[in-house]
């Protein structure tokens, strides 16, 4: 971006770099809505989100990065927190149409975690362990 058109949209390189990172939040934000609006039973959810952890979230190492970056600028800087939360709020909100609130949040942390985990384990992971950690933390009681 040329430097005058910077100065001309955004009041400095903070405010450019919160607008680049709620771009990013809400394109991921985005995918994942549109991952959970296709299932129409509980099972599907199921899929869908097993879909989300091995397809959908960090699709790239790029992704991978920015969300990581995120997270850190979010740990040390409210404005940051708040586009954090409201991504949250965003993918709670949509696994929420098919699961109760209190298993949509531990749903959500799960597919942070194992997707986290499965783009920086040195050795590949079995997509078997996400379908049994997701169909483990949405039995039915």
């Amino acid at each position: 971006m040329p430097l005058g058109a910077m100065t001309y949209y955004f009041d400095g390189m903070g405010e450019l770099l919160h607008e680049a990172f709620a771009r990013f939040a809400t394109t991921v934000s985005d995918r994942f809505e549109a991952r959970m609006a296709q299932a129409r039973s509980r099972e599907e959810a199921r899929d869908a989100v097993v879909a989300l952890i091995l397809e959908d979230v960090f699709t790239s190492q790029r992704e991978l990065v920015l969300s990581h970056e995120l997270y850190t600028l979010a740990a040390r800087d409210a404005a940051y927190r708040d586009l954090t939360t409201a991504w949250m709020a965003r993918s709670r909100a949509a696994l929420e149409r098919h699961f109760d609130p209190e298993t949509a949040r531990m749903l959500d942390a799960l597919i942070e975690g194992l997707t986290i985990h499965r783009a920086l384990d040195a050795q590949a992971r079995d997509a078997r362990e996400v379908e049994l950690a997701v169909g483990r933390l949405t039995a039915s009681k």
